[in-house]
Formats: C-alpha cells, structure tokens, sequence
C-alpha cells in the first residue's frame, strides 16, 4: 500500500510539474499576443506532441510574432522562410556550394535547419516548393544531392497561411495538410486584449523583452513524460470509432487517416498533462477535434456546394459516437 502511495504522489506531482512548465511558457508567449491564449496552448501542445501547426488567417494578427516569441521562450534556433512564387526547394533545406580553393562541396544548411521554422505565407508559393517541407515535416531530415542530413529536434514548423480567396495564392496539397497536427485561426483579439497591445506594446518592441523559461532539454523531457500518459483501452476504442464514423459519412469524401488516429493519440496525452492529470479524458479529445481533424477531411462536392464545413461535419460526428462511461466501482 505504501509503495502504491508512494507512486501516486510522483506521478501527481509530475503531472503537476508538467502543467507548470507549461504554464510558464505560455505566460511568455502571451506577453507578444495578447488575448489569444487559447492558441498559444494549443501551440505548445503541438510542439509537445512533436507536431506542426498550420496558422490560418488575415495578415496582422499576430502569426509572425507567435513564432518568433515561441523560439525565444524555449532559447531554441529560430528559421525562417518567407514563401513567395520564385521561392526554389533549395531556399528551404539549403544547397552544396563548390568550394574551388577546397575542390570540394559544401553544404550550406537553410532555413530550415532550426528549432522553430516559420514557413510565412506558405500558400503564396508553387506546390512544388511547399512539398520541400513534406520530408524535414514527416521525417526530420533533408536530402540534398543524395546526402541526408537530420534535423536538430525539437524540430516545429509553424506555417502561416492567407485564406485562399486572397490574389496570389495557391492551395496546400492534400498530402502535405495531413503533415500537420493541427490547423487554427488566429482571429482578431478582443477589445480589451487590443487597447493592451496599444498600451504595452506602443513604443517598444515586445520580442525584445521575451526571455527563455524552458529549454530546449527540457521540451524533449516534457514530450517523453506526455508520451508515457496512461490512455485507457476505452479511450482508443472511441477514437478508432470515431475514425470509422468520418469514413462512413456520407457528406464525407475522406474520413480521418491512421495518422490522424495516431496524431489525436498523441495530442490528447499531452493536453491532458497541460491541464496537469495523468490521463486522458474524452473531453481532451472533443476539444482537441476541431484543430486536429478538420483540415484533414475532405467534404464531398455535393455538401461543398451546400456550403457544409469539414468542421460542421465533424461536430455531428462528435455529437453521434457515444462516448465512453467511466466504470462503476
């Protein structure tokens, strides 16, 4: 019995630990974004869960700044590439360069090659360059002329992307939205969150004040503590059912992949240990749904032009798979 004790106590204050470490990373981040702490959190549960994130939006809400005040507050690398239509895969994951005097080849690493990467306006370039993220996303690596080189972890890509009805825009392969763990909007802060922005951030600029609260030693032992959260066989039994539910739905096109599976597994561990449990609740999934799973489904025509959203479809999914009861003792 004793023993037993002795085990919960370390895995609540562990649990404990994790939600404040958390916490204080978010404080951070949040002293550049005002008012959007819910996408912060979900930021950094991305990172956690050794995803990347897709930022959709107008420009000017703070997308950019997100990124950059992320990197600060973990002292990690920051990269970035600025996408625009003349934009080459070798501006991304770098390029060998002949060294003459040397009579040999260099590689000179991109972008790329950094903790944090911000793929800005990642929809303004051609397919063919944004598919140049597809293996440093799915494989943490690059392969310039036949020599593969890995990617310093943590590794996050944080794309941003203009809505598609904007001039100058190209849509992201399918392939390549499925590379990433979440999708979110930004959207415009509150009244009182912007009359903040003005006061605070007015005369200085407030990247300039963000210091280090993690580091990057520490992010890589708070993603192995989230992935050895306890998840009950219940639990993956309702994801797999919601997963066949998407497939089966006739408004739907293309239900949720193994990856997505796999990605809301993942994802929902660390959400729990952010809100500082040590298991994962079916309400961790329900909030986690729309970020994770949207952009992954496709919608049929029919139900496009009935103006259905990937997101209106997947609440009605939500709303029909019963959800798992915690047993009676």
């Amino acid at each position: 019995m004793a023993t037993s004790q002795r085990t919960a106590t370390r895995t609540t204050a562990s649990a404990g630990s994790f939600a404040d470490a958390c916490d204080r990373l978010a404080n951070a981040v949040e002293t550049v974004i005002c008012g959007k702490r819910d996408v912060i959190d979900l930021v950094i549960a991305a990172l956690l869960a050794d995803g990347h994130v897709l930022l959709e939006d107008i420009p000017g809400v703070g997308k950019t700044s997100l990124a950059k005040a992320l990197a600060a507050a973990i002292d990690g690398e920051f990269g970035r590439v600025q996408f625009t239509p003349d934009l080459l895969p070798t501006d991304v994951s770098g390029v060998s360069i002949f060294l003459r005097g040397r009579d040999a080849f260099e590689f000179r690493p991109g972008p790329v090659f950094a903790n944090i990467v911000l793929a800005d306006e990642i929809n303004r370039a051609s397919p063919k360059t944004q598919s140049s993220l597809l293996e440093a996303m799915a494989e943490r690596q690059v392969t310039v002329d036949g020599t593969t080189y890995e990617l310093t972890a943590p590794f996050l890509v944080i794309a941003t992307q203009n809505p598609i009805e904007h001039e100058g825009t190209f849509p992201l392969p399918d392939s390549q939205l499925d590379r990433f763990l979440m999708r979110i909007d930004v959207g415009y802060p509150g009244a009182a969150a912007e009359l903040a922005m003005l006061e605070s951030h007015g005369q200085v600029n407030p990247l300039d004040s963000v210091q280090p609260v993690l580091s990057t030693r520490e992010i890589l032992a708070l993603r192995d503590a989230a992935a050895g959260l306890h998840v009950a066989t219940p639990l993956k039994q309702y994801l797999v059912q919601l997963a066949e539910a998407t497939r089966a739905h006739p408004q739907l096109e293309l239900g949720m992949s193994p990856r997505a599976t796999l990605s809301m597994l993942r994802v929902s561990r660390v959400w729990a240990a952010m809100s500082g449990r040590d298991y994962v609740t079916p309400d961790d999934v329900k909030r986690l749904a729309t970020p994770v799973l949207a952009h992954r489904l496709l919608v049929t025509p029919e139900a496009d032009l009935q103006g259905i959203s990937s997101s209106a479809i997947l609440d009605d999914v939500l709303d029909s798979v019963p959800v798992p009861r915690p047993r009676s003792s």
